[in-house]
């Protein structure tokens, strides 16, 4: 069979992606250096970047899972021969082994005599890029499931999905640490350390597979008015089922569910909320032909600018960072400088790497 991988540049995904990457990296930074003094719901603006922050992961993750299945999809083979399947396990390992390396816990590699416990569970931690990696390959595992089964990958996706968020309530109070040595129990839930376990968090990233599924499998369905439309009453109708499940709690059980990522309710809210913006956002860039080539810039280079925004604001084992300095400690005006200023850095570092045709196949998209 002959490989037809015939691309559409699909403008909403490249603005999805930049502005969840924008959205991490200005997060990231006001997170780190904003004094407590000023965090507080009452003020509006804080209470609004509040809100978004918490939907910033979800954004990056269905992103993530949405352009690796497109681009798998793509390929017009069988999973064995398809060279995506090969491509995506090594982004995997690439992934899960950054987020190792960002925590490493000594600057002297193979010394390991001075390491506190506190380090050891920063280092053994899941944070995003482990997550994600393992995203992906839940994403290969499922289209290989529905091309044995032969049934549609939406089914699988979709199932698959549902697992990973059904099941946190209940994963999230189970000891793992009884069954599992903390390497491996961090996975399941976070009292670890760990930020993104595999539960809830891996679902946001499979189910992004639907949608990058669909667009591939129906090319230009991107420039529909109906195709924003299912979107947006895809993710209302989510919304609307997380807030009268919050209301029957209240009224038949008498309580309010904690807003958290590991309960149902915020889970299915911020799925919904995700689909609901990338609606929006394909409705906005429907009459769009181009995009400047910056916001393409920073969604090719996502991995990179993760790697170094972290580098220079939390530091490694090698070198300090901005929270060393100043952190939890600024304003709002120096911290809103240094926001803008990590963001023009960023910005820097991609037009140079294009300028000089640095194009490493594993660190860019």
């Amino acid at each position: 069979m002959v490989r037809s991988e015939k691309k559409h540049r699909i403008i909403f995904i490249d603005l999805m992606r930049a502005f969840a990457v924008i959205q991490m990296v200005q997060g990231h930074t006001v997170d780190a250096l904003l004094s407590p003094d000023f965090r507080s719901d009452q003020f509006p603006i804080y209470f609004l970047w509040n809100f978004m922050r918490g939907m910033t992961a979800p954004i990056f993750m269905f992103s993530a899972g949405t352009v690796f299945t497109y681009l798998f999809r793509l390929v017009d083979e069988p999973f064995a021969a398809n060279p995506r399947v090969k491509k995506g396990f090594l982004r995997f390992l690439l992934l899960v082994s950054i987020g190792y390396i960002l925590r490493y816990p000594t600057y002297k590699v193979i010394d390991f005599s001075n390491v506190t416990t506190d380090q050891w569970n920063i280092f053994l931690a899941v944070d995003v890029l482990q997550l994600i990696g393992f995203g992906l390959l839940f994403v290969l595992i499922c289209a290989l499931i529905a091309e044995k089964l032969k049934i549609s990958d939406t089914v699988v996706f979709t199932f698959f999905t549902l697992f990973f968020f059904i099941a946190t309530p209940y994963f999230s109070k189970i000891n793992w640490l009884e069954y599992f040595p903390q390497p491996i129990a961090g996975y399941f839930y976070d009292r670890t350390g760990s930020l993104f376990p595999l539960f809830p968090w891996a679902g946001y990233v499979v189910f992004g597979g639907v949608l990058g599924s669909y667009l591939a499998k129906n090319p230009l369905v991107f420039k529909s008015n109906k195709f924003s439309l299912n979107l947006a009453l895809f993710g209302a109708a989510l919304i609307i089922v997380s807030e009268v499940s919050i209301l029957i709690s209240n009224k038949f059980f008498g309580y309010f569910p904690v807003t958290s990522s590991y309960n149902i309710e915020t889970i299915i809210f911020r799925l919904g909320f995700v689909l609901v913006l990338n609606s929006l956002v394909s409705y906005i860039s429907q009459k769009m032909e181009s995009i400047p080539k910056i916001i393409i810039l920073f969604g090719r280079n996502t991995l990179l600018i993760y790697i170094v925004h972290l580098i220079f604001l939390y530091g490694s084992a090698w070198n300090p960072g901005l929270v060393m300095l100043f952190g939890n400690s600024l304003k709002v005006p120096e911290t809103v400088f240094f926001a803008i200023l990590m963001l023009a850095l960023m910005t820097l570092m991609v037009i140079l790497l294009s300028k000089f045709k640095f194009r490493n196949k594993q660190l860019v998209t």
